[in-house]
């Protein structure tokens, strides 16, 4: 990893340790610069109160000129949030982890994005796309070309 991705994220890591997360966010785990896990809960009225997911950020080399890898942990214990840009093999379809990703956001900036994105939904559906996604999705949600076309949800 390139000692300024190692840098940023040191720095991001700190600061989280030290100051904590927004209300809602907690680190799960980060025990190397690569992977880091989150849970969200989606606080207040909404359709998902009180639900909690998981998110892992995957972070390459060029971090954070490259956008991390952010997916919704799917297993047995989490699964991805039933929302028009969430996917249920947990690939996420969000601008700001695709064309308007910016080094200025930070792991913080993103999740509570996720979140308040999470929270405004007013009716659990899963996007219109989601089986033939799911079928011929590529490992990473990187690889996708997603249409940043709805800002409605």
């Amino acid at each position: 990893m390139s000692s300024i991705a190692t840098k940023r994220l040191a720095k991001e890591l700190f600061t989280i340790k030290d100051k904590g997360t927004p209300a809602g966010i907690t680190l799960l785990h980060a025990e190397d610069l690569m992977t880091w896990y989150f849970t969200i809960e989606v606080l207040g009225e909404s359709v998902y109160a009180g639900e909690i997911f998981a998110l892992r950020f995957t972070f390459g080399p060029r971090y954070p000129i490259d956008c991390p890898e952010v997916v919704w942990v799917v297993d047995d214990q989490f699964k991805a949030p039933v929302h028009p840009h969430c996917y249920s093999n947990g690939h996420i379809c969000a601008s700001i982890l695709g064309n308007e990703w910016s080094p200025v956001l930070n792991v913080q900036a993103v999740c509570l994005t996720l979140q308040s994105m999470i929270a405004s939904c007013k009716k659990k559906e899963k996007p219109k796309d989601n089986d033939s996604y799911v079928k011929r999705a590529p490992k990473s949600p990187k690889d996708t070309m997603f249409h940043y076309d709805d800002d409605t949800v």
